[in-house]
């Protein structure tokens, strides 16, 4: 994350300061690493499927540093540290977003420049689907208007799949694009990415209602709040959890099929076990106590 990024010695101290202070702190890097390990498989150079994977890293946590900012989620906390706007200014965590933006951009068309010339116009295009108008920025758009729209689980859902999806299907699709995938297996990557990012969305939800900040990482409790999308508040808990329980079977029922084509890709077993496991804890918050008897 930091080797990749391209410190000059020019550099304003406090823009360097706030960049290094956001790379130092990347997460679980899940996304990058499953990035990097299907473009491989696919027989994309070392190299560049690592720029590949710390650009979609990037672009993840600059939607972040946005995302925090006062005239959107206004958070506090993220990945268990104080948010960038507040510990360096909002101007300054704005800089550094677009920053990892613009380089972000810079990796990917290194990644893309050697593929053949076929493929490259496909490979741009999909990003744009993905981050742009029609994706990632309007899904955005519509999660800071949710109070005006219906508040059915059609509505959230198609806000997730937009907005969180999005992020899924450039991790899995684009690599496998990238290394020239037979277009079955990049249908067989679109639902895996759509189920999957369904109901990573979904676990988001229910950490919001049930989790504190100490167990998320992240200020909590802000959907209700602030009146944005959350499943958990359409259907409740248990539907939840049943919908993220459907999500998983479709999901991994589409990766077998993947799998059938593609074996080497057995890997891509591990997110959604980890999902798995992840609701396991989250559902735990909702137990009643040892020993509590119900009302």
């Amino acid at each position: 994350m930091r080797n990749l990024f391209p410190f000059s010695s020019e550099f304003d101290p406090v823009f360097k300061k706030v960049l290094l202070y956001v790379l130092g702190n990347p997460g679980s890097l899940i996304r990058s690493q499953l990035a990097f390990a299907v473009a491989v498989e696919y027989g994309v150079e070392v190299e560049r499927a690592e720029k590949l994977a710390v650009a979609l890293e990037y672009f993840h946590t600059a939607s972040l540093l946005f995302d925090d900012m006062p005239c959107m989620d206004n958070a506090q906390k993220r990945r268990g540290v104080t948010c960038a706007h507040l510990q360096f200014g909002e101007e300054n965590a704005i800089l550094a977003a677009l920053a990892l933006i613009n380089r972000a951009y810079a990796l990917v068309w290194q990644s893309v420049a050697g593929c053949p010339p076929g493929t490259q116009p496909q490979v741009l295009d999909y990003i744009e689907r993905c981050l742009g108008a029609e994706g990632l920025l309007n899904g955005q758009s519509l999660d800071l208007h949710y109070s005006a729209l219906p508040r059915s689980k059609e509505t959230t859902q198609a806000i997730a799949r937009q907005k969180t999806a999005a992020l899924i299907r450039m991790t899995l699709v684009l690599p496998a694009m990238l290394g020239g995938a037979r277009i079955s297996e990049i249908q067989w990557m679109e639902r895996i990415s759509v189920f999957w990012g369904l109901g990573y969305q979904i676990l988001d939800d229910l950490k919001d209602r049930l989790q504190d900040a100490t167990q998320t990482g992240k200020t909590a409790a802000r959907d209700g709040q602030l009146g944005r999308p959350n499943l958990v508040e359409i259907i409740g808990v248990e539907g939840a959890i049943m919908r993220f329980t459907r999500l998983m079977e479709l999901g991994n029922t589409a990766l077998r099929r993947l799998l059938a084509l593609r074996p080497g890709l057995e890997f891509m077993q591990q997110l959604g076990e980890q999902l798995e496991d992840e609701l396991d804890r989250v559902a735990c918050n909702d137990c009643p106590p040892v020993g509590a008897t119900a009302a």
